[in-house]
């Protein structure tokens, strides 16, 4: 319910001409949270699925569809006309260190690379940077990302994911099942780090990150 009211308190202040950034910057002081929460532009970016039953919106490929279709492609509306965020690129450029959650490589880390300077930034940062594989034992943890990786010709593991991030990240982190894999990955240029990245539960959340912190 609380996902719910966001949503529509967000989209209440959008329609009323309030910025994104604005808006997260207040609703992150709402919830307490001490951490800087950054958009990564005030502009609207859709993502737009390129499937074998032609161009779909995302939440159409997602919920009606049940990620049904095969992906041919992926492509990001909006994204060439938008800029980032107030604070997005310093805070890229000052950060020591860059980590790119083990999320969707297409549909969720996509479109924020899409926005124009981002992958440049990240591409150029001297940060340690770091990814984390959204596939475990050929696996998605959630959502069609190991679906997503097969249609569009990428290996469904660890290494596959590598592949996709080669340019962005100096160290890969993937789970202890997928150990057997690090040689592969090192062999592109990466250091390979493994641990148990499966965050069922807060502690392994916060040993997740307490392990980040140390690469």
């Amino acid at each position: 319910d609380r996902d719910l009211a966001t949503a529509v308190h967000r989209t209440r202040l959008l329609r009323e001409g309030r910025r994104m950034h604005e808006i997260v910057a207040e609703l992150t002081a709402a919830f307490g949270v001490a951490s800087t929460i950054l958009p990564v532009t005030n502009e609207r970016v859709a993502t737009h699925v390129l499937t074998s039953d032609g161009e779909l919106d995302f939440q159409d490929y997602m919920v009606r569809l049940a990620t049904e279709p095969d992906v041919t492609g992926v492509r990001f509306a909006g994204a060439d006309e938008a800029a980032p965020a107030p604070g997005v690129l310093d805070a890229i450029r000052e950060a020591d260190r860059l980590i790119i959650a083990p999320s969707n490589p297409f549909v969720s880390i996509g479109p924020i690379l899409a926005v124009p300077g981002v992958r440049e930034a990240v591409v150029e940062s001297n940060a340690r940077r770091i990814g984390i594989s959204p596939i475990v034992g050929g696996q998605a943890i959630k959502g069609p990302a190991a679906k997503m990786l097969a249609s569009l010709g990428h290996e469904v593991s660890a290494v596959g994911v590598a592949e996709i991030y080669r340019d962005l990240v100096d160290v890969m982190v993937i789970d202890e099942e997928d150990r057997a894999l690090a040689p592969r990955i090192e062999a592109l240029g990466l250091t390979c780090a493994v641990t148990n990245t499966m965050m069922t539960s807060p502690e392994r959340k916060a040993a997740l990150a307490r392990f980040l912190t140390t690469l």
